[in-house]
């Protein structure tokens, strides 16, 4: 079972959007029931909120499914539910190297990694671009799948 949480910001844009693709890749792929995979926000901006209607929106255009949902913040005692925990950008592995200082197991990841690159997935919040922001979050979840399928 690989246990996978994505963060970003305020879990409204960027995590919720690499949650529901993640899961839609999985059921294509026929592995869901080998994952479970949700999303957190690193502030608490957004507590409470559905996922952003821009969100919603280009992953309606893709069709991929997703659910009504509410954002919700990442504690300390997550550390131990997740195999891996994977932020957007820099801000958010910076809060998340302030939550677990210590990442003994190796858990915290940047997305993009994945797609064997170095950089943020930009927040649609403050560019509007959402439909860049799905690309990226594709090719850090494909990549991110390809190198989990290669451990099974």
């Amino acid at each position: 079972m690989h246990r996978i949480l994505f963060v970003c910001h305020g879990n409204i844009c960027r995590s919720p959007m690499a949650e529901f693709v993640l899961k839609e890749l999985v059921r294509r792929a026929g592995l869901a029931e080998a994952f479970v995979i949700d999303s957190q926000a690193c502030r608490t901006d957004e507590i409470g909120s559905d996922t952003h209607p821009g969100t919603q929106r280009v992953l309606r255009a893709h069709g991929i499914p997703f659910m009504p949902r509410q954002a919700r913040q990442i504690r300390r005692d997550d550390y131990a539910q997740w195999d891996y925990i994977i932020g957007m950008d820099a801000e958010n592995m910076r809060d998340l190297r302030r939550l677990f200082p210590e990442d003994s197991a190796g858990k915290l990841h940047l997305l993009l990694e994945f797609a064997g690159e170095q950089r943020d997935v930009a927040d649609p919040w403050y560019t509007g671009r959402f439909e860049q922001t799905y690309t990226d979050v594709l090719r850090g979840c494909e990549g991110l799948l390809a190198a989990l399928h290669d451990q099974m």
